[in-house]
């Protein structure tokens, strides 16, 4: 089961977390900022486990149990106090959802956990009104109420949102935490591998370990006997690093046809 410590890298962040929930000071909104899949909603996730784990509401641990029946529900994204809101790749997230998945049911509370949780995915993409709407319920939440917004554009949030939230900004993994993961990966599959293959994953990922998985996962369909340099380039849509030094050794040498 995934879990806070299961995330890489950004350990200030997921030390604040741990620390709100160690001194109970949990804030009634956060924004998590950071480029796509860098691990954001998995943070949000994390941490609205930990606040509706039923064995940490008796022990005060700071960590989920991840074996009672909240931290499953958690786990299966069903759990009844914790509302996921996304929106659509079609459009934007509009006023009319907004007022039935957030503002109609925020006076709601709790079936059983001691928290209402709201995670937002991309709150950006959230219409002018929408926004307004959201802010009105901001301003003044009940107190069982928790909002998690998410983003990879927090430059077009109204500022009235901003100023009501705790700013986390998530950083995008380096490509050697990235290729770390694939490298375990593969161990774990038995899959063959050359170093600078998976390194060519890493760095076209762009800091995403979720974009970075899913050309691993193409890689392992797409290779025969091993993953090459070759195969890392088909999928990612780049350049192998030999044909980039053949390119250059036929520029140094002037072979205009090479």
């Amino acid at each position: 089961m995934a879990d806070i410590n299961d995330i890489l890298g950004n350990e200030r962040v997921k030390e604040h977390f741990i620390a709100a929930v160690h001194h109970k000071k949990i804030s009634h909104a956060y924004i998590i900022e950071g480029d796509k899949g860098s691990g954001k909603k998995m943070l949000a996730s994390a941490f609205s486990k930990i606040l509706q784990c039923e064995t940490r509401q008796k022990t005060e641990e700071e960590r989920a149990c991840n074996q009672c029946e909240s931290c499953i529900q958690m786990e299966n994204k069903d759990h009844p106090d914790v509302i996921w809101v996304s929106h659509e790749k079609a459009g934007v997230i509009s006023v009319g959802e907004i007022r039935e998945q957030v503002v109609n049911t925020v006076d709601i509370m709790p079936y059983k956990g001691p928290y209402k949780i709201y995670i937002i995915d991309e709150v950006h993409m959230l219409s002018a009104s929408a926004f307004n709407a959201l802010l009105k319920t901001l301003e003044e939440p009940p107190k069982h109420v928790i909002f998690i917004l998410a983003t990879t554009e927090p430059h077009k949030i109204l500022p009235t949102v901003l100023s009501r939230c705790q700013r986390y900004d998530f950083k995008a993994l380096s490509p050697n935490e990235i290729y770390n993961v694939l490298e375990n990966v593969c161990l774990k599959e038995n899959a063959a591998f050359d170093k600078e293959a998976l390194m060519h994953i890493a760095k076209a990922s762009d800091g995403g370990l979720r974009d970075a998985l899913s050309f691993l996962d193409q890689a392992l369909s797409f290779c025969d006997e091993k993953i090459t340099d070759d195969d890392a380039a088909s999928v990612t849509g780049t350049v192998s690093k030999q044909k980039l030094i053949d390119l250059a050794e036929a520029m140094k040498d002037k072979k205009l046809t090479e």
